[in-house]
């Protein structure tokens, strides 16, 4: 199926975000036709795809967090990939290896499935800390090093990893250094019983699971969504919003409850999320309330908690939410 074509919306970096806009919702719609509910973790993909960012899913089985990662893939028309983490994973199984050939005598390097566009790590807490210390460079640098030789990735390039946070048998704690590269943490939740009662509506008239795939069609190609990043880098952003967003990551450092608190990278996480979301609000500065709807998922999995208030049943959220209400919010 062929993407439209660049022409089909107008992505001049303006502060104008009707066209923006218009990709949005093209592309929620077309999400809609196999995605039942799930409006928080759709608008928070296209927040990080529109700032660059990379999204950890977190949710029991059975929820739709992979299939939500593929269907957002088939709306862009670029190159996908699948990466099912296991116990025996290898680095050079993500990254690639270099093949030896002998009609040259010479080895060339054989690209892995990490280069890509977009790539889905299913249940990324099944490898051990090697793959995952293997992700580490292409997160942050968008490049792999390998015998000595850079392999740069095409943008854009994105991460969209799913775990399972009852199950502990066979999967390792992620290492912080991996936690810090996502933007967002995302807490994907069990549906309505009204959502549950169209998905079996659905469901009970659908075809077959690939026809249901097959009606998800492109709406953005790379070019777009480069334009669309371009246009979000241009949202304005007041300097109290800049020190208010400081303070929030700053508090985190300083807080009794915590044993870990968040990295600049998380700033500038909550810098380049808040004004893609304020783009997709049709607005072309940020506002406070930005920010503060967007700490959870940002800083979520970049904080650890003491053990004391591990055991009275704290949560990061939590903690969060203390954080935001002792700050003076600017005006």
């Amino acid at each position: 199926m062929e993407p439209q074509e660049d022409t089909a919306l107008d992505l001049k970096p303006t502060a104008n975000f009707s066209a923006l806009q218009e990709a949005v919702e093209q592309i929620k719609n077309e999400l809609r036709k196999r995605i039942i509910g799930q409006e928080a973790l759709i608008e928070l993909l296209l927040v990080a795809l529109l700032a660059e960012g990379h999204v950890l899913i977190e949710g029991v089985p059975g929820i739709a967090k992979t299939l939500t990662a593929k269907l957002l893939a088939r709306t862009l028309a670029v190159d996908f990939s699948r990466i099912q983490f296991t116990p025996d994973l290898m680095p050079s199984d993500v990254l690639g290896t270099s093949v030896f050939h002998p009609g040259t005598a010479t080895f060339q390097f054989k690209q892995g499935p990490i280069f890509s566009n977009i790539v889905l790590i299913d249940e990324i807490n099944r490898a051990p800390a090697k793959t995952q210390a293997s992700l580490f460079e292409v997160m942050e640098e968008q490049q792999i090093t390998h015998d000595g030789t850079q392999y740069n990735l095409d943008a854009p390039f994105m991460v969209l990893a799913t775990q399972n946070p009852i199950e502990q048998e066979g999967t390792y704690r992620l290492p912080e250094a991996q936690l810090d590269r996502f933007m967002f943490k995302v807490l994907v939740q069990y549906p309505s019983l009204e959502e549950e009662v169209a998905i079996l509506g659905v469901h009970h008239h659908r075809p077959s699971a690939q026809q249901g795939l097959e009606q998800v069609q492109p709406v953005l190609s790379a070019a777009q969504i480069s334009a669309l990043r371009e246009q979000v880098q241009g949202v304005h952003v007041a300097a109290n919003v800049l020190e208010y967003i400081a303070q929030l990551v700053v508090q985190t450092r300083a807080n009794k409850s915590l044993y870990l608190g968040a990295s600049p990278r998380a700033s500038l996480a909550l810098l380049s999320s808040a004004k893609a979301l304020a783009a997709l609000r049709n607005r072309s500065f940020v506002t406070p309330e930005d920010v503060q709807e967007l700490a959870p998922a940002v800083l979520r999995h970049r904080i650890l908690l003491t053990p004391e208030r591990e055991m009275e049943g704290a949560t990061p959220d939590d903690v969060i939410k203390q954080i935001i209400q002792k700050i003076e919010v600017p005006r």
